[in-house]
């Protein structure tokens, strides 16, 4: 399946999501290839801060320079597409492959505009195929209650046609910012912590069927 993670803004949080997503995926046993195709090659440091100090297993990001759409198509297993409009060109050429498209909205209003915005460039890069599932959630949510603008930006998300709004969002904690400047995934680094379980529940709803066929190895496990 191919996962692209993609917005019109930056700072969204895409490196993070996808970084964490596919230690996740490894972890639950699948072959993952990641593709930085953001000029900023945020995931690209990361994963080499993670080979340079000797983290297993290495998470494998490969750049996709030129028509890289059939690169997309050879990999087996789960293939996650880390893209932003700094790289108009390449951003569309994903989208144009993508199984499906998460996107993450940081709690703001010129954020969900610039996801409104968005869904157009979705329309043209598919124009002539259909247009892959699109899924949206709130990113770097505000963790106290009464701060509104996350609970806001969720309402406007229900709102968009052609989008389905995640029932899990991501909140702004500092675990998230170690995960990237360490190299390691968030579950590496606390066991137990609300961002590791909100994230678990993210990829568990994003993955059923990893997560399924995880509980089959480990009940094979113990009947042997």
């Amino acid at each position: 399946m191919i996962t692209v993670v993609a917005n019109l803004k930056g700072g969204s949080g895409k490196s993070t999501v996808v970084f964490n997503l596919g230690l996740w995926l490894q972890n639950c046993g699948q072959p993952v290839a990641a593709y930085d195709l953001d000029p900023q090659q945020t995931l690209s440091d990361v994963a080499e801060v993670r080979r340079e100090e000797g983290y297993a297993p290495p998470l494998q990001v490969y750049q996709g320079k030129g028509n890289f759409a059939e690169q997309l198509s050879i990999h087996p297993g789960q293939v996650l597409v880390d893209v932003g409009a700094a790289n108009m060109d390449a951003m569309k050429q994903a989208l144009s492959m993508a199984d499906r498209i998460i996107i993450p909205v940081p709690p703001s209003q010129p954020d969900v505009w610039a996801t409104q915005r968005f869904l157009n460039i979705v329309q043209e890069a598919t124009v002539d195929k259909p247009v892959p599932k699109m899924l949206a959630f709130v990113n770097r949510a505000d963790t106290h209650h009464a701060v509104r603008e996350s609970d806001e930006t969720d309402e406007a998300l229900e709102a968009i046609p052609g989008i389905e709004r995640l029932p899990y969002r991501l909140h702004q904690r500092t675990i998230y910012r170690r995960s990237l400047s360490e190299g390691q995934s968030i579950f590496e680094l606390s066991r137990r912590s609300k961002a590791v379980e909100e994230f678990r529940l993210f990829a568990e709803f994003l993955y059923p069927e990893v997560l399924v066929n995880k509980k089959r190895e480990l009940k094979a496990e113990e009947g042997q």
